[in-house]
């Protein structure tokens, strides 16, 4: 199988997209702000590129099994979250909660990350407020956007963690 996972935003939607991957082919959300090459720290924006697949994080609470994977993979737990506050040591980085700077919950109330794939996007090096949390997750219903990342429905995530390995890459671009 390849070791891609292409992800092609709409030109007339930018906030959608399709996400394919050998047989696989679904519609997924991408950002608020559509895809751009130059990615801002809250800009809504889903970068455009090519980022490897860091680690999945994942419920335990909220699955029966073990989700298969061959991903290296975490579980989240209540003092999970991720720095996005350009200003600090810790920003694009997973944080200990309480943190004293701006950062997202891990754990959420809703379903949206209950499998969160850890991009590597501005992550090696790090540039302050080039952009951070970039993942792929549970979607919205109705396909919402996100904040900037990628995001499948439940089903279509567990499909895809099934076959995909840490030598894939995630490719986002924009349909021609």
């Amino acid at each position: 199988m390849d070791d891609v996972i292409e992800v092609l935003a709409e030109p007339r939607r930018p906030n959608r997209g399709i996400l394919r991957y050998g047989s696989l082919l679904v519609p997924c959300a991408l950002g608020r702000g559509g895809v751009r090459a130059e990615k801002r720290e809250g800009d809504g924006a889903t970068p455009l590129g090519t980022f490897p697949l860091r680690r999945l994080w994942f419920r335990a609470d909220r699955f029966a099994e073990p989700v298969k994977c061959r991903l290296p993979m975490r579980p989240i737990g209540r003092e999970d979250g991720w720095c996005d506050d350009p200003a600090a040591a810790a920003y694009n980085r997973p944080v200990s909660l309480p943190h004293p700077a701006g950062h997202e919950r891990m754990w959420r109330d809703d379903d949206l990350y209950d499998l969160v794939v850890e991009l590597g996007f501005n992550d090696d090096p790090i540039v302050p407020g080039a952009g951070s949390a970039i993942f792929l997750h549970v979607a919205r219903e109705g396909y919402r956007p996100t904040e900037g990342c990628v995001a499948i429905t439940r089903l279509d995530l567990l499909r895809l963690l099934s076959e995909i390995g840490s030598e894939m890459r995630l490719r986002i671009a924009a349909m021609a």
